[in-house]
Protein backbone atom coordinates (compact mmCIF):
# COMPACT_ATOMS: atom_id res chain seq x y z
CA UNK A 1 0.00 0.00 0.00
CA UNK A 2 1.19 3.45 -0.89
CA UNK A 3 0.54 6.35 1.07
CA UNK A 4 1.27 10.55 0.30
CA UNK A 5 2.49 12.17 2.66
CA UNK A 6 4.21 16.32 3.00
CA UNK A 7 6.78 16.63 5.62
CA UNK A 8 6.89 20.53 6.33
CA UNK A 9 8.54 22.60 9.39
CA UNK A 10 5.13 24.34 11.37
CA UNK A 11 5.66 27.64 12.89
CA UNK A 12 2.95 26.45 15.58
CA UNK A 13 1.65 23.53 17.14
CA UNK A 14 -2.08 23.35 16.55
CA UNK A 15 -3.80 19.77 16.78
CA UNK A 16 -7.15 20.80 15.02
CA UNK A 17 -7.86 24.31 13.80
CA UNK A 18 -8.78 27.45 15.88
CA UNK A 19 -4.84 28.11 17.39
CA UNK A 20 -3.27 31.24 16.46
CA UNK A 21 0.57 30.83 14.61
CA UNK A 22 3.06 32.12 17.35
CA UNK A 23 6.34 33.45 15.56
CA UNK A 24 9.31 31.38 15.02
CA UNK A 25 11.95 31.46 17.51
CA UNK A 26 15.44 31.68 15.69
CA UNK A 27 17.51 30.87 18.36
CA UNK A 28 16.16 27.12 19.01
CA UNK A 29 18.20 24.71 17.87
CA UNK A 30 14.52 22.88 17.30
CA UNK A 31 12.16 23.09 14.63
CA UNK A 32 8.54 21.29 14.69
CA UNK A 33 8.36 18.86 12.00
CA UNK A 34 5.18 17.71 10.51
CA UNK A 35 3.92 14.62 8.34
CA UNK A 36 0.48 13.53 7.09
CA UNK A 37 -0.31 10.57 5.59
CA UNK A 38 -3.91 9.97 3.45
CA UNK A 39 -3.71 5.89 3.44
CA UNK A 40 -2.21 4.63 6.45
CA UNK A 41 -5.91 3.56 7.41
CA UNK A 42 -9.27 3.75 9.51
CA UNK A 43 -10.53 5.84 6.62
CA UNK A 44 -8.94 9.14 7.94
CA UNK A 45 -5.83 12.10 7.67
CA UNK A 46 -3.25 10.70 10.14
CA UNK A 47 -0.61 13.33 11.04
CA UNK A 48 2.38 13.71 13.12
CA UNK A 49 3.87 16.52 14.69
CA UNK A 50 7.44 16.66 16.48
CA UNK A 51 9.34 19.34 18.15
CA UNK A 52 12.87 17.58 17.23
CA UNK A 53 16.53 18.70 15.88
CA UNK A 54 16.48 15.17 14.67
CA UNK A 55 14.73 15.55 11.03
CA UNK A 56 16.00 11.71 9.88
CA UNK A 57 14.95 10.63 13.31
CA UNK A 58 11.38 12.45 12.57
CA UNK A 59 11.29 11.01 9.33
CA UNK A 60 12.13 7.23 10.56
CA UNK A 61 9.53 7.89 13.70
CA UNK A 62 6.85 8.70 11.21
CA UNK A 63 7.55 5.93 8.88
CA UNK A 64 7.15 3.49 12.25
CA UNK A 65 3.71 5.47 12.69
CA UNK A 66 2.61 4.05 9.52
CA UNK A 67 3.14 1.14 9.71
CA UNK A 68 1.27 0.90 12.79
CA UNK A 69 -1.81 2.57 11.99
CA UNK A 70 -1.76 0.07 9.09
CA UNK A 71 -1.50 -3.16 10.91
CA UNK A 72 -4.11 -1.77 13.13
CA UNK A 73 -6.31 -0.96 10.42
CA UNK A 74 -6.22 -4.50 8.87
CA UNK A 75 -6.32 -6.30 12.28
CA UNK A 76 -9.57 -4.60 12.85
CA UNK A 77 -11.34 -4.20 9.87
CA UNK A 78 -14.43 -6.04 9.78
CA UNK A 79 -15.27 -5.65 6.04
CA UNK A 80 -12.48 -6.21 3.98
CA UNK A 81 -9.47 -9.62 4.13
CA UNK A 82 -5.64 -9.10 3.87
CA UNK A 83 -3.15 -11.35 3.35
CA UNK A 84 -1.15 -13.37 5.80
CA UNK A 85 -3.75 -11.89 8.63
CA UNK A 86 -6.79 -13.58 10.32
CA UNK A 87 -8.53 -10.24 11.44
CA UNK A 88 -11.78 -9.38 13.13
CA UNK A 89 -13.64 -10.10 9.68
CA UNK A 90 -12.30 -13.59 9.90
CA UNK A 91 -13.34 -14.17 13.44
CA UNK A 92 -17.42 -12.74 12.42
CA UNK A 93 -17.51 -15.08 9.70
CA UNK A 94 -16.39 -18.20 11.43
CA UNK A 95 -19.20 -17.37 14.26
CA UNK A 96 -20.92 -20.25 15.31
CA UNK A 97 -17.74 -22.57 13.30
CA UNK A 98 -14.68 -22.47 14.71
CA UNK A 99 -12.47 -20.25 17.15
CA UNK A 100 -9.94 -18.16 15.08
CA UNK A 101 -6.11 -18.05 15.97
CA UNK A 102 -5.26 -14.13 15.83
CA UNK A 103 -2.97 -11.82 17.11
CA UNK A 104 -2.56 -10.95 20.83
CA UNK A 105 -3.15 -7.32 19.87
CA UNK A 106 -6.48 -8.17 18.67
CA UNK A 107 -7.58 -10.21 22.09
CA UNK A 108 -6.31 -7.32 24.04
CA UNK A 109 -8.70 -4.64 22.12
CA UNK A 110 -11.73 -7.54 23.03
CA UNK A 111 -10.45 -7.47 26.16
CA UNK A 112 -10.41 -3.88 26.98
CA UNK A 113 -14.07 -3.83 24.62
CA UNK A 114 -15.47 -6.23 27.28
CA UNK A 115 -14.33 -4.15 30.56
CA UNK A 116 -15.78 -0.66 28.81
CA UNK A 117 -19.14 -2.74 28.89
CA UNK A 118 -19.28 -3.17 32.53
CA UNK A 119 -17.99 0.03 33.22
CA UNK A 120 -20.73 1.97 31.42
CA UNK A 121 -23.27 -0.70 32.50
CA UNK A 122 -23.88 -1.64 28.76
CA UNK A 123 -24.03 1.45 26.94
CA UNK A 124 -20.43 0.94 25.11
CA UNK A 125 -21.15 -3.03 23.42
CA UNK A 126 -18.21 -4.55 20.77
CA UNK A 127 -21.09 -7.49 20.31
CA UNK A 128 -23.35 -5.00 17.94
CA UNK A 129 -22.20 -5.79 14.76
CA UNK A 130 -25.37 -7.14 13.68
CA UNK A 131 -27.07 -3.71 14.23
CA UNK A 132 -25.04 -1.59 13.37
CA UNK A 133 -24.47 -3.08 10.24
CA UNK A 134 -28.08 -2.90 9.83
CA UNK A 135 -27.90 0.92 10.27
CA UNK A 136 -24.26 1.17 8.38
CA UNK A 137 -25.77 -0.15 5.25
CA UNK A 138 -28.72 2.06 5.40
CA UNK A 139 -26.59 4.88 6.00
CA UNK A 140 -23.81 4.25 3.05
CA UNK A 141 -26.86 4.27 0.75
CA UNK A 142 -28.33 7.50 2.90
CA UNK A 143 -25.13 9.59 2.06
CA UNK A 144 -24.87 8.63 -1.40
CA UNK A 145 -28.52 9.08 -1.88
CA UNK A 146 -27.70 12.94 -0.19
CA UNK A 147 -25.42 13.37 -2.80
CA UNK A 148 -28.06 13.50 -5.25
CA UNK A 149 -30.10 15.99 -3.02
CA UNK A 150 -32.14 12.62 -2.11
CA UNK A 151 -33.38 11.16 1.08
CA UNK A 152 -32.33 8.17 2.71
CA UNK A 153 -34.58 5.20 4.02
CA UNK A 154 -34.97 3.67 7.57
CA UNK A 155 -34.92 0.60 8.73
CA UNK A 156 -38.01 -0.91 9.88
CA UNK A 157 -38.36 -1.85 13.88
CA UNK A 158 -38.69 -5.28 12.98
CA UNK A 159 -35.29 -5.25 11.14
CA UNK A 160 -33.22 -3.16 14.23
CA UNK A 161 -35.18 -5.38 16.73
CA UNK A 162 -34.07 -8.70 15.05
CA UNK A 163 -30.56 -7.55 14.37
CA UNK A 164 -30.65 -6.18 18.15
CA UNK A 165 -31.61 -9.95 19.57
CA UNK A 166 -28.07 -11.13 18.79
CA UNK A 167 -25.85 -9.31 21.08
CA UNK A 168 -24.08 -10.14 24.56
CA UNK A 169 -20.43 -10.77 25.69
CA UNK A 170 -21.81 -14.45 26.81
CA UNK A 171 -21.67 -15.43 23.17
CA UNK A 172 -17.46 -13.94 23.33
CA UNK A 173 -15.17 -16.71 23.95
CA UNK A 174 -11.53 -15.00 24.41
CA UNK A 175 -8.95 -17.79 24.82
CA UNK A 176 -5.58 -16.10 25.52
CA UNK A 177 -3.48 -19.06 26.26
CA UNK A 178 -4.59 -20.58 22.83
CA UNK A 179 -4.72 -17.19 21.40
CA UNK A 180 -8.06 -17.80 20.07
CA UNK A 181 -11.20 -16.37 19.60
CA UNK A 182 -14.78 -17.87 19.13
CA UNK A 183 -18.57 -16.32 18.94
CA UNK A 184 -20.49 -19.05 19.81
CA UNK A 185 -23.65 -17.70 18.43
CA UNK A 186 -23.49 -17.58 14.50
CA UNK A 187 -25.54 -14.55 14.35
CA UNK A 188 -23.63 -12.34 16.83
CA UNK A 189 -21.25 -10.24 14.62
CA UNK A 190 -18.55 -7.77 16.39
CA UNK A 191 -17.75 -4.54 15.56
CA UNK A 192 -14.91 -1.82 17.34
CA UNK A 193 -15.60 1.35 15.73
CA UNK A 194 -15.96 2.70 18.76
CA UNK A 195 -12.51 2.03 20.08
CA UNK A 196 -10.43 0.74 16.99
CA UNK A 197 -9.32 3.84 16.31
CA UNK A 198 -8.51 5.20 19.53
CA UNK A 199 -6.90 2.05 20.66
CA UNK A 200 -4.63 1.83 17.29
CA UNK A 201 -3.30 5.58 18.22
CA UNK A 202 -2.57 4.80 21.91
CA UNK A 203 -0.51 1.45 21.22
CA UNK A 204 1.04 3.96 18.33
CA UNK A 205 1.91 6.47 20.60
CA UNK A 206 3.55 3.96 23.38
CA UNK A 207 5.27 2.32 20.49
CA UNK A 208 7.05 5.61 19.59
CA UNK A 209 7.32 6.80 23.60
CA UNK A 210 9.80 3.58 23.73
CA UNK A 211 11.49 5.30 21.15
CA UNK A 212 12.46 8.20 23.46
CA UNK A 213 10.21 10.19 20.98
CA UNK A 214 8.62 13.40 23.48
CA UNK A 215 7.64 17.08 22.41
CA UNK A 216 5.17 15.33 19.64
CA UNK A 217 1.81 14.41 18.94
CA UNK A 218 -0.61 12.39 16.84
CA UNK A 219 -4.19 13.34 15.30
CA UNK A 220 -5.62 10.35 13.54
CA UNK A 221 -8.86 11.80 12.03
CA UNK A 222 -9.66 13.60 15.32
CA UNK A 223 -8.31 11.09 17.92
CA UNK A 224 -5.49 13.49 19.22
CA UNK A 225 -3.09 12.39 21.56
CA UNK A 226 0.23 14.10 22.94
CA UNK A 227 3.68 12.84 23.82
CA UNK A 228 5.18 14.75 26.90
CA UNK A 229 5.31 18.60 26.65
CA UNK A 230 5.73 21.24 23.90
CA UNK A 231 9.42 22.07 24.07
CA UNK A 232 8.87 25.71 24.97
CA UNK A 233 6.54 24.59 27.93
CA UNK A 234 3.37 26.31 26.73
CA UNK A 235 -0.07 24.66 26.49
CA UNK A 236 -0.96 22.10 23.46
CA UNK A 237 -3.78 23.70 21.49
CA UNK A 238 -6.79 21.42 20.70
CA UNK A 239 -9.56 22.90 18.82
CA UNK A 240 -13.19 21.23 19.35
CA UNK A 241 -14.91 20.74 16.39
CA UNK A 242 -17.90 23.32 15.74
CA UNK A 243 -20.80 20.77 14.69
CA UNK A 244 -22.21 23.00 11.88
CA UNK A 245 -19.01 24.91 10.46
CA UNK A 246 -15.52 23.39 9.61
CA UNK A 247 -13.93 25.55 12.18
CA UNK A 248 -13.38 25.23 16.07
CA UNK A 249 -15.85 26.40 18.47
CA UNK A 250 -13.48 26.58 21.09
CA UNK A 251 -10.01 25.49 22.18
CA UNK A 252 -8.64 23.41 25.03
CA UNK A 253 -5.65 24.27 26.27
CA UNK A 254 -3.62 21.34 28.40
CA UNK A 255 0.12 20.48 29.41
CA UNK A 256 1.84 16.66 29.15
CA UNK A 257 0.42 13.67 27.99
CA UNK A 258 -3.22 13.62 27.07
CA UNK A 259 -5.78 12.24 24.69
CA UNK A 260 -8.34 14.13 22.99
CA UNK A 261 -11.53 12.31 21.53
CA UNK A 262 -14.53 14.03 20.35
CA UNK A 263 -17.61 11.86 18.67
CA UNK A 264 -20.19 14.26 17.08
CA UNK A 265 -23.37 13.83 15.30
CA UNK A 266 -21.59 15.30 12.20
CA UNK A 267 -19.61 12.46 11.56
CA UNK A 268 -20.77 9.87 9.27
CA UNK A 269 -24.40 10.65 8.81
CA UNK A 270 -26.94 10.75 6.36
CA UNK A 271 -30.59 12.77 6.33
CA UNK A 272 -33.61 10.15 5.85
CA UNK A 273 -36.91 10.65 4.10
CA UNK A 274 -38.61 11.88 7.69
CA UNK A 275 -36.26 14.96 7.53
CA UNK A 276 -34.05 14.06 9.97
CA UNK A 277 -30.14 13.71 10.40
CA UNK A 278 -28.49 9.85 11.79
CA UNK A 279 -25.63 9.51 13.19
CA UNK A 280 -23.22 6.66 13.20
CA UNK A 281 -23.34 5.68 17.17
CA UNK A 282 -26.04 3.62 17.63
CA UNK A 283 -28.08 4.03 21.43
CA UNK A 284 -28.45 0.31 22.33
CA UNK A 285 -31.20 0.92 24.58
CA UNK A 286 -33.22 2.76 21.13
CA UNK A 287 -31.86 0.80 18.59
CA UNK A 288 -31.51 4.35 16.88
CA UNK A 289 -28.87 6.54 16.55
CA UNK A 290 -28.26 8.79 19.44
CA UNK A 291 -29.98 11.92 19.63
CA UNK A 292 -28.75 13.66 23.00
CA UNK A 293 -25.83 15.89 22.36
CA UNK A 294 -24.10 17.43 18.93
CA UNK A 295 -20.73 15.94 20.50
CA UNK A 296 -18.89 14.44 23.38
CA UNK A 297 -15.51 15.05 23.88
CA UNK A 298 -13.12 13.16 26.13
CA UNK A 299 -9.87 14.25 27.92
CA UNK A 300 -8.09 11.46 29.17
CA UNK A 301 -4.38 10.04 28.82
CA UNK A 302 -5.02 7.04 27.35
CA UNK A 303 -6.11 7.07 23.44
CA UNK A 304 -8.31 4.09 23.35
CA UNK A 305 -10.17 4.75 26.48
CA UNK A 306 -11.18 7.96 25.67
CA UNK A 307 -12.25 6.56 22.63
CA UNK A 308 -15.02 4.56 25.00
CA UNK A 309 -15.74 6.86 27.31
CA UNK A 310 -17.10 9.41 24.18
CA UNK A 311 -19.07 6.56 22.70
CA UNK A 312 -20.03 5.71 25.72
CA UNK A 313 -21.32 8.99 26.80
CA UNK A 314 -22.68 10.11 23.75
CA UNK A 315 -25.78 7.77 24.36
CA UNK A 316 -26.11 8.20 28.09
CA UNK A 317 -27.18 11.38 29.83
CA UNK A 318 -24.95 14.03 31.75
CA UNK A 319 -25.35 12.96 35.12
CA UNK A 320 -24.86 9.16 33.70
CA UNK A 321 -22.22 9.78 32.04
CA UNK A 322 -20.60 11.72 34.94
CA UNK A 323 -21.18 8.62 37.21
CA UNK A 324 -19.10 6.68 33.97
CA UNK A 325 -16.38 8.51 34.27
CA UNK A 326 -16.52 8.17 38.47
CA UNK A 327 -15.95 5.04 38.15
CA UNK A 328 -13.48 4.80 35.43
CA UNK A 329 -11.05 7.41 37.61
CA UNK A 330 -11.53 4.96 40.56
CA UNK A 331 -10.68 1.85 38.70
CA UNK A 332 -7.60 3.00 36.47
CA UNK A 333 -6.30 6.27 39.00
CA UNK A 334 -6.17 8.15 35.73
CA UNK A 335 -7.83 11.24 34.76
CA UNK A 336 -10.86 11.68 32.84
CA UNK A 337 -12.91 14.83 31.69
CA UNK A 338 -15.42 15.27 29.46
CA UNK A 339 -17.22 18.00 27.28
CA UNK A 340 -20.51 18.51 26.18
CA UNK A 341 -22.46 19.87 23.25
CA UNK A 342 -25.97 20.38 23.44
CA UNK A 343 -28.13 23.03 21.04
CA UNK A 344 -28.84 26.12 22.34
CA UNK A 345 -32.55 25.13 23.02
CA UNK A 346 -32.31 21.93 25.07
CA UNK A 347 -32.09 22.98 28.90
CA UNK A 348 -29.58 21.91 31.23
CA UNK A 349 -28.68 22.06 34.79
CA UNK A 350 -25.06 22.07 35.21
CA UNK A 351 -22.71 23.38 37.53
CA UNK A 352 -20.03 24.12 34.72
CA UNK A 353 -21.57 25.86 31.77
CA UNK A 354 -20.60 28.44 28.30
CA UNK A 355 -24.04 29.65 26.83
CA UNK A 356 -22.83 30.81 23.11
CA UNK A 357 -25.10 30.98 19.85
CA UNK A 358 -26.48 28.12 19.01
CA UNK A 359 -24.71 25.75 21.65
CA UNK A 360 -24.85 25.17 25.81
CA UNK A 361 -21.43 24.22 26.72
CA UNK A 362 -21.31 21.68 29.41
CA UNK A 363 -17.78 20.69 31.08
CA UNK A 364 -16.48 18.65 33.97
CA UNK A 365 -15.04 20.80 36.80
CA UNK A 366 -11.47 19.34 36.20
CA UNK A 367 -11.41 21.37 32.41
CA UNK A 368 -12.51 25.08 34.32
CA UNK A 369 -9.94 27.59 33.03
CA UNK A 370 -8.43 25.05 30.31
CA UNK A 371 -11.15 25.99 27.80
CA UNK A 372 -11.16 29.28 25.61
CA UNK A 373 -14.23 30.53 23.88
CA UNK A 374 -13.64 32.33 20.62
Amino acid sequence: MKFRSIAVPALALCLLGGCAAQPADTGKSWQTMQNVSLDAGFDTVITLIEQTDDPDGFSDHFSRLCDSFRYYNNLYDIYNDYEGIANLKTVNEQAGIAPVKVDPELIELLKKGKEFYELSNGAFDITMGSLLRVWHEYRTEGMALNEHKQLGRLPSEEELQEAASHHGLEYLVIDEENSTVFITDPDVQLDVGGIAKGYATEQTAKMLEDLNVTNAAINAGGNNRTLGSKRDGSTWNVGIQNPDDQGSLFVVQIRGTNSFVTSGDYERFYVAEDGHRYQHIIDPQTLRPATRYRSVTIVTPDSGDADCLSTALTVLSIEDGEAVLDAYRSKTGNSAEAIWILPENESVNAAHMHKMPGYNIVYTEGLENCLVFN
